[in-house]
Order: C-alpha cells, then sequence, then structure tokens
C-alpha cells in the first residue's frame, strides 16, 4: 500500500511512505531486529497497530495490520466471503 506522507513533510521532501502488510507486526519487528533493521515503537489506531522504520537508503517505511484489522471487519459483518 502507499499511504500519504504526515503533514509535516514538505514539498521537496518524500511524499510517500511505503507501508507493509503483517498480521503480527510484533513478530515482525522481531524477526527484521534479528536481521539488523530496527523499527520504532509500535502505535495503535482504530484497531490495528503500526511501526515506522528507515530503509538502508534513509527512505522512511513502515509496516501496518491495517489490511488484516480491515479484512477480519469485513468478513465479521458479511461483507465479503471467508478466507
Amino acid at each position: 500500500m502507499v499511504h500519504q506522507a504526515g503533514k509535516g513533510v514538505k514539498a521537496g521532501q518524500v511524499l510517500v511512505k511505503l507501508v507493509f502488510d503483517v498480521e503480527d507486526v510484533e513478530s515482525f519487528k522481531n524477526q527484521c531486529a534479528q536481521g539488523g533493521l530496527e523499527f520504532g515503537p509500535s502505535h495503535q489506531a482504530d484497531g490495528y497497530s503500526f511501526a515506522n522504520a528507515k530503509d538502508p537508503d534513509g527512505n522512511s517505511i513502515s509496516i501496518s495490520s491495517r489490511g488484516f484489522t480491515a479484512n477480519r471487519y469485513r468478513r465479521a459483518n458479511g461483507f465479503c466471503p471467508p478466507d
């Protein structure tokens, strides 16, 4: 998913952040830490969690469980068939 950059980002800076959809943010952070990629603290928002980091080139990236949370909500409320 491509996520709009934060409000504090000015023109000429990075305008998008890559967000990778993961089911378990904490578990993924732990796996990445073993390989040397450290994410910042996890944040909670509207029933999902996310964390931010910089890739080796300094680009902002994020991991989020939002997509998994949205799919569980849709299935629970009859908006889509189960997997």
